[in-house]
């Protein structure tokens, strides 16, 4: 599927701890399950990592690249009675699960073939291993603990499928042996498969890698994190104009911190970061602490870096960047009054393309008939403006109010909302300055248009 945050959080901290460590960071596509295991579904998980810049080291693998691995070693397996084929029906097991449920027992395979089976005309067995029936599995987990699992509460999992397809379980087992992976960090979810997969590890007679489980993202409701709460998709953050270092700055702190710091770069999670430091309890995701954290790293952001993030928004408002200022002014101007880069692209929108209407509270309030001569002063002023920069712009509109006996605001909010459409915008001398001096002016003669128009319909009525 998509990938998610929770799959972003463990890719995030396998990331990091990699680079901590000096060590490798491998990209395995899990794609046996081929109904699910679309082209689609990989490029949206690939993208997802790309768009985040969780650049790996190796990879991406695609398990399906490595089919006669597995069946190397399932073949091994059956000469060495560490596995077995069994050719219980579907029907079968389904009935046996049922009984198992109704004595109140826990489901399980009961190893009727484990000892040996006669083949059944017209059924294709599964491939089973055999699990050891004795002893305990003890995970010292990273995150979790001690973690002790009665090898009796186990049953004899299926590691090939009648069609031949290797399982999940035993697939990763094999992967992780062959790439000689120290470390797995994953979500708990996975924490009931591990003993299974440890087990098969000591068939293999490998190393066994270090677990680190990850505890669950919960939503502001104390349940798992899921669509309801948010974005699905991780590429449904980035369209909604979240920087990926904030995003990931947000992720990490969702089970770990370092003292009360919440703000980090790059180079400070992976200096910082330990694997060991995780909590083991649930976090929960606050839509509101990472818009947040997005401000905070869109003010902090290098302008030209930043510039680069915003041009695609720009691109999908339809607005050129060519035809207004460079976006490299722009950041510097709205950095601080955007959370996100959509809302920087809706805000400076009037610098590119004109508007159609006016905010109807702002143009009820500011373009009256009684601010008429003072603004058409000020776009005579304007109009004449020879350097056009913010110092004097400020000095024309200045000087026209002082001729007018008026507060600079009594006049600086109608030219506002004349020149932008609302009553909300940097200073206004920034904001003339980057809508450029012939938009200024012609946005100023539309609205004393506005204006008169307003008075003539007041008299009239």
């Amino acid at each position: 599927g998509v990938l998610h945050l929770g799959s972003v959080r463990t890719a995030l901290f396998c990331w990091l701890y990699a680079r901590h460590c000096g060590g490798t960071y491998i990209l395995r596509i899990e794609d046996t399950d081929t109904e699910r295991s679309t082209k689609a579904s990989v490029d949206a998980i690939l993208d997802g990592l790309a768009w985040l810049r969780l650049h790996a080291d190796e990879g991406p693998f695609y398990q399906t690249d490595r089919f006669d691995r597995y069946r190397e070693v399932i073949q091994q397996w059956l000469a060495e009675g560490k596995a077995y084929r069994c050719y219980c029906t579907k029907e079968e097991l389904a009935a046996l699960r049922e009984q198992q449920i109704a004595a109140g027992e826990t489901a399980r395979y009961n190893g009727k073939c484990r000892d040996g089976a006669t083949p059944r005309p017209g059924i294709d067995p599964v491939v089973r291993f055999r699990s050891p029936t004795d002893g305990t599995v003890i995970i010292n987990d990273l995150v979790r603990g001690r973690v002790e699992i009665s090898n009796s509460e186990l049953d004899d999992l299926i590691i090939a499928r009648s069609n031949g397809v290797p399982t999940y379980n035993f697939t990763v087992v094999v992967d992780d042996a062959d790439m000689r992976i120290t470390h797995v960090i994953r979500g708990d979810d996975h924490l009931n498969n591990t003993p299974k997969q440890i087990n098969m590890m000591r068939a293999m007679g490998v190393q066994l890698p270090e677990f680190a489980h990850l505890p669950m993202i919960l939503g502001p409701d104390g349940a798992r994190l899921s669509k309801r709460h948010g974005a699905v998709n991780v590429l449904d953050y980035r369209d909604a104009g979240f920087l990926p270092d904030a995003l990931l700055n947000y992720l990490v702190r969702l089970g770990w911190s370092h003292g009360d710091q919440e703000i980090f770069s790059r180079d400070e999670m992976i200096s910082l970061f330990d694997i060991g430091d995780v909590n083991a309890s649930a976090s929960t995701f606050n839509a509101e602490k990472l818009l947040w954290l997005n401000q905070q790293h869109i003010i902090a952001m290098p302008t030209e870096a930043l510039s680069s993030e915003l041009v695609p928004f720009l691109k999908a408002r339809g607005l050129d960047a060519a035809n207004g200022p460079s976006p490299d002014r722009i950041v510097d101007a709205y950095r601080e009054r955007a959370k996100t880069m959509v809302e920087m692209a809706e805000s400076c929108s009037y610098c590119y393309s004109d508007f159609d209407d006016y905010d109807p509270a702002a143009a009820k309030k500011h373009l009256r008939p009684v601010i008429g001569n003072a603004m058409a002063k000020a776009r005579n002023a304007l109009r004449q403006v020879r350097h056009w920069d913010r110092e004097f712009i400020h000095q024309a509109i200045v000087a026209v109010a002082e001729s007018e006996a008026m507060n600079l605001g009594k006049l600086g909010q109608p030219i506002r909302v004349a020149v932008t459409g609302g009553s909300v915008s940097p200073p206004l001398d920034v904001t003339l300055e980057l809508v450029g001096q012939d938009r200024t002016v012609q946005r100023l003669e539309r609205a004393l248009a506005y204006i008169a128009d307003r008075a003539e319909a007041t008299t009239a009525g």
